[in-house]
Formats: C-alpha cells, sequence, structure tokens
C-alpha cells in the first residue's frame, strides 16, 4: 500500500471511529508501527489529526484564529450561548473564557440582568459594556492575540482572588477519556486557575471539538460539572461524557 493510499485509510479510520490506535493499524496492514507512526507524524504536522500515546485523534478545527473560529458551526455556537446565558441568576458572578462560543453566551445575556462577569477577555468585556446592569471584572496579562484573551502570570494571581459561582469553559478539544485541551500552553494554565476560582465549571462544546483533542491538556473530565452542547448531538456521541458523570445540557 502506497504511503497516500495509507494516510486517506488513516483519514477514513478517524473519521468512522474517532481514534486510530498504531499497533492496531499496523496489524491490520502488515506494516512496521515505525511505519504507521512516520505517516502519524506526517498528517499531524499537516494540521490533520492530533497525535496521543498509542495512536491519534481527530484535531479540532477551533485551534483556527479568532476570525476562522467565528464561522465554525455558527447556529451551534448561538443556540449554546443562549442556553448558558440562561443559566447565570441575578447577583451571580459568572466567569466567561474567550472564544467565539462564550461571545455568544455574552451577546446573548439579557439588558435586564444584575450580576457580576468576570473574563480575560477584552472581546468580550466590550460585549457587555452596553448592559447596564452587569458588573464587568477584566483581568489583564500579557495579550495572547490568537484567541484574544490575557495570560501570564499577572492573569493567574488575579484569578486566585476570585470567588464564583460559574465559569463558562472555551475548549478546542474535548474526549471523554483524555478530557479537556486547548492550542495554547500558556492558556492551558489560566484555564486551570480558573476552573479552581468557580464553584461550576460548564464547558461549551459546538460540534467541532467533540471528542476532539489539541496539543495541551487543561484538566480530565472530573474537574468539570457540565457541558452545553447543540440540540442535535447524538445520544451516543455525549454517552460516554454522562457515564463519567457530567451534566449534559441540550441547546
Amino acid at each position: 500500500m502506497l504511503t497516500e493510499q495509507r494516510k486517506r485509510l488513516i483519514l477514513q479510520r478517524l473519521s468512522e471511529n474517532g481514534q486510530v490506535i498504531a499497533k492496531a493499524l499496523s496489524a491490520e496492514l502488515s506494516l512496521s508501527e515505525d511505519t504507521i507512526r512516520r505517516d502519524l507524524r506526517e498528517l499531524a504536522h499537516e494540521g490533520l489529526l492530533q497525535r496521543v500515546h498509542g495512536g491519534a485523534l481527530p484535531a479540532s478545527p477551533a485551534v483556527a484564529d479568532f476570525a476562522g473560529r467565528e464561522t465554525l458551526a455558527s447556529d451551534e455556537k448561538r443556540a449554546i450561548g443562549r442556553a448558558a446565558a440562561a443559566m447565570i441568576q441575578p447577583g451571580q458572578v459568572a466567569i466567561l473564557d474567550g472564544g467565539t462560543t462564550t461571545r455568544e453566551l455574552a451577546r446573548r445575556i439579557p439588558q435586564t440582568l444584575h450580576a457580576t462577569i468576570v473574563t480575560h477577555s477584552p472581546t468580550i468585556a466590550v460585549t457587555l459594556v452596553s448592559h447596564p446592569g452587569v458588573e464587568v471584572v477584566l483581568i489583564g496579562g500579557r495579550l495572547f492575540k490568537h484567541s484574544v484573551v490575557c495570560t501570564g502570570a499577572a492573569a493567574i494571581e488575579a484569578i486566585g482572588r476570585i470567588r464564583a459561582d460559574f465559569y463558562f469553559m472555551g475548549i478546542t478539544g474535548i474526549h471523554a477519556e483524555l478530557g479537556l485541551s486547548t492550542g495554547d500552553f500558556e492558556e492551558a494554565h489560566v484555564k486551570r486557575a480558573l476552573i479552581k476560582a468557580a464553584a461550576e465549571t460548564i464547558v461549551l462544546v459546538s460540534p467541532e471539538k467533540l471528542n476532539a483533542a489539541s496539543a495541551y491538556v487543561i484538566a480530565g473530565l472530573e474537574e468539570i460539572h457540565g457541558m452545553v452542547v447543540p440540540s442535535e448531538t447524538a445520544d451516543k456521541a455525549i454517552a460516554p461524557y454522562k457515564r463519567r458523570g457530567v451534566t449534559i445540557i441540550k441547546a
């Protein structure tokens, strides 16, 4: 089997099964694991998959830049944002992550709501300027332009002084076994700090992020409380998360 044929087969298996196990595929094709791993490395370099121990998972397209991510699953993101916004009650303190899905949440916060929103995203803060009853606490630091959020030691120190009711988290990938991941090392550290700062962490999961992975681990599923997913998400796709004790909210 030629190299390009193997690569097409690997991507087909990823699409069908959601993962590729290098050892199993090498046995099936009567090839060495080194050959399969080389194919996986090359496909990962092209951004077509995410290598993990023993094989590969689908790579999340959510690692694209902010403008590019705005075009992904926009209808689903609006529905997720609407459902998540309804969870915030008067008088509560909620942390909003950066990203295009959380911006849809911010846009759907009622003008009449009196609450405090904490964010390390200037984009989220500006979105809430016109909400008279919402107090906005903007966390500063080094601006990570890819996601338009503040990161670094200053951001983490400020986060450590907050006690919020909710943290609405954006991620680039979530997997039932490998947990939550993102495409930037420093951003992963900030997200871990935000988890610790909130009583409940709710992950906003648009379709391209489900059962996908990125390079840097944020946390395992045991660290979160719920997921908001599009209403049409198949029960089979979310069943592994339910078995791990995660509350599923369909938007």
